[in-house]
C-alpha cells in the first residue's frame, strides 16, 4: 500500500511539474499519516481515505506551486495545513507563514510542523485580518474562504506591493470576481487538473492595483 501511495504521489507531482526527492515524497506520506491518525479524534477534514486525502489535499495543494510568487508565503485559513504544508515541504528554500484561527487545527498544524521539521513553516493562531506581520508576503493563498471578496477583505492587507493573492477555487468564479473591490484586479483565471480528478478546478490570480 506505501509502495503504491509513493508512485501515486511521485507521478502526480511530475505531472504538476514537480520533481520531489524521495525525502519530500515521504514527507508528504507522513503528512497524510498525522491527518488521518488525528481526523480519528478530531474532525479535521471531512476527507476520511487515504486516496482522498492524496489527492484532493496533498495534490491539489501542489497545483499552486508554479503560481507562487517570491520568497515569503502566506496561507490563510490553513485549516490542517493546506494548501501550505505541502507547498512548504516541496519548496524549502521559501518561507511559509500558516495562519489558522480554530485552536485545534492551528495546534496540529504546529505539532505537524515540529513532526515534520519544517524548518520553513510558522504557524499563526490568529484571524487573519487581525494579523499585522513585520514583514507582507510575496504570496497570500487561500483554498477554503468563502468569497474572493471575503479573501482580499480578510487578507489582502498582508499581501506585499508586486505581491500575488491566490484564491484556489472549484469552477470559475465569474460572479465572487464581479464583486472584488476595485482596488484589486483580476491577473489570470487558470484552470488545473488534480492529477487523478476530473473535478473543476480553477487559481484566481490576484495583485493589488
Amino acid at each position: 500500500m506505501r509502495a503504491g501511495e509513493y508512485a501515486l504521489l511521485a507521478a502526480g507531482a511530475t505531472e504538476l511539474g514537480l520533481s520531489l526527492t524521495e525525502g519530500q515524497l515521504e514527507a508528504l506520506l507522513k503528512l497524510v499519516d498525522e491527518v488521518e491518525s488525528t481526523n480519528a479524534k478530531f474532525n479535521l477534514t471531512a476527507i476520511r481515505d487515504r486516496l482522498g486525502m492524496l489527492q484532493k489535499h496533498v495534490l491539489d495543494s501542489l497545483t499552486l506551486q508554479r503560481f507562487l510568487h517570491g520568497q515569503r508565503i502566506a496561507d490563510v485559513g490553513t485549516g490542517p495545513g493546506f494548501p501550505g504544508l505541502p507547498l512548504a515541504i516541496a519548496n524549502p528554500q521559501r518561507h511559509f507563514t500558516l495562519i489558522e484561527s480554530v485552536a485545534k487545527k492551528a495546534r496540529f498544524v504546529q505539532m505537524t510542523t515540529e513532526a515534520l521539521e519544517c524548518a520553513n513553516v510558522e504557524v499563526v493562531h490568529k484571524r487573519s485580518e487581525n494579523y499585522r506581520p513585520l514583514q507582507l508576503f510575496d504570496t497570500v493563498t487561500a483554498r477554503a474562504l468563502s468569497s474572493i471578496a471575503d479573501f482580499v477583505a480578510y487578507a489582502g492587507h498582508l499581501c506585499a506591493p508586486g505581491g500575488r493573492l491566490l484564491a484556489m477555487k472549484g469552477r470559475s468564479p465569474d460572479a465572487e470576481i464581479a464583486l472584488l473591490p476595485k482596488r484589486y484586479r483580476v491577473r489570470a483565471i487558470n484552470r488545473v487538473r488534480v492529477p487523478g480528478l476530473e473535478d473543476e478546478r480553477h487559481i484566481v490570480e490576484i495583485s493589488i492595483a
